[in-house]
Order: structure tokens, then sequence, then C-alpha cells
């Protein structure tokens, strides 16, 4: 019983990282579910209240890696606070437009569009929208860099 709730564990671990590039799927959520599934099936006292606490804050970071990496560059690169919302809106509706390539796609026509009406020159919105995908590269990395550290340290204390 226990290789199939390893396999389950695994198989969430990874589902997480697919959910980077699918929006749709709740990567942090997805962790958690393997986190969940070792402290019901496997060992409930292991996963202590040190770890417990670490993930919460990860996730927190997690949760907002997106939005503040958006926010940061679209506005580093001159965009509008509306640029920041759609470009939000965008990495969401493009996973389901020619996944996994739409989440690049998508946000970046969307704020060249909306800066145009905006009043902004054609320059000024390419600027916002190479901004906005700059964003999500960046909160992208950072969301994998986060995950890993989170996979890493539950194996390290499963292990240990």
């Amino acid at each position: 019983m226990d290789i199939i709730i390893w396999i389950l564990i695994i198989a969430f671990f990874i589902l997480s990282f697919i959910g980077i590039l699918f929006p749709i799927i709740p990567s942090v959520l997805v962790l958690w579910l393997g986190f969940l599934a070792y402290h019901f099936f496997i060992d409930s006292g292991e996963l202590g209240w040190v770890f417990y606490t670490a993930m919460i804050i990860f996730t927190i970071i997690l949760i907002g890696a997106d939005v503040i990496a958006n926010s940061y560059f679209v506005k580093k690169f001159g965009g509008s606070k509306r640029g920041e919302q759609v470009a939000a809106i965008a990495v969401i509706v493009g996973s389901f437009i020619i996944p996994p390539f739409g989440i690049l796609v998508v946000p970046f026509i969307a704020v060249f569009v909306t800066e145009l009406i905006q009043k902004r020159t054609a320059s000024e919105a390419v600027r916002a929208s190479i901004g906005s995908f700059i964003g999500f590269l960046s909160g992208s990395i950072a969301k994998v860099v986060i995950q890993l550290v989170m996979i890493v340290w539950f194996f390290a204390t499963v292990a240990f």
C-alpha cells in the first residue's frame, strides 16, 4: 500500500510543476495534496509544526509570486494599472488557448492592445507587453525554485 501512496505523492509533485505551465492546475494545492497524502496515509507524526509552518510561508510566497512579478515588470516597463490587471487575467485565459504557448502569447497581445486603448504609443505598448512577458517568466522561475525547495525539504524531513 505504501508504494501506491508514494507513487501518488510523486505524481502530485510532478503535477504541481505542470501547473506552472497550465495555471488551471492549482500547483500549490496539488503540492499540498502530496504532503497530506504522506501525513494521513504513511506517517502522521513525521511532518511536524516546523515543516508545516515553513510550507505555509512558502505557500503564501508562491501565491504572491505571479502577482508581484507581473505587476512589478509591467510597471517597470511603463505599463498602466489596467495593463497589469489584463496581464493577470490573460495568463489564465491563455492557458486554454494553444497551451502552453498561450500563456506567453495571449498576455503579450492583451497588454499591447490594452495599452493602445489607454492612448499609449505603439512603442510604449510593446514595452509594457515585454514587461508582462518578463514578469510571467520571472514569476514562473520563482515558483519552480520555491516548489523545489518545498519538495526537497519534504524529502529531507521524511528521509532523516
